[in-house]
């Protein structure tokens, strides 16, 4: 096999989101594993109850850590939440200061963050206009899909 032919069989097993291919011949074996979908494999679990009650689960994983009158407050605020699976980012580098910091006032587009995926950045914009209250995320933190990642208030 040459390399184009190895690059046309891995976009095929992505394509076919199939997690692991081998393939041995008298003079090669080559195997394919798909971490993508190992990941994905172990939130599948999760949306069958983020269906019957998207606005609590997200409240309920935060919750056991804060004090109930601290829960009572969130429930005022925004929750800006992530849009797929990744390692979550709060500036373009290490030596750029972060997008926003809590207190900064902030306009729907704003750039809030940078979620790397299988090697791709990926800008998460602001939805809502608001003031920044709370990141609930470190910095190089790998996070999960619709994972809270800001609290904004209106």
């Amino acid at each position: 096999m040459n390399l184009t032919e190895i690059q046309d069989l891995i976009k095929f097993v992505a394509k076919q989101k199939v997690t692991e291919v081998e393939i041995e011949k008298k003079d090669f074996k080559i195997i394919i594993k798909s971490e993508k979908e190992e990941v994905h494999i172990a939130h599948v679990s999760a949306p069958a109850p983020l269906q019957m009650a998207i606005p609590t689960a997200p409240i309920s994983t935060a919750t056991p850590a804060a004090p109930a009158n601290e829960a009572v407050e969130e429930s005022n605020y925004i929750t800006i939440k992530s849009p797929m699976i990744g390692t979550f980012y709060r500036s373009s580098s290490p030596e750029t200061d972060s997008f926003v910091n809590v207190g900064d006032i902030i306009k729907e587009g704003d750039v809030l963050c940078i979620i790397e995926a299988m090697k791709l950045f990926n800008e998460i914009e602001a939805e809502v206009s608001g003031k920044i209250v709370k990141v609930l995320v470190d910095d190089s933190s790998p996070i999960e899909f619709d994972q809270p990642l800001f609290l904004i208030e209106p």
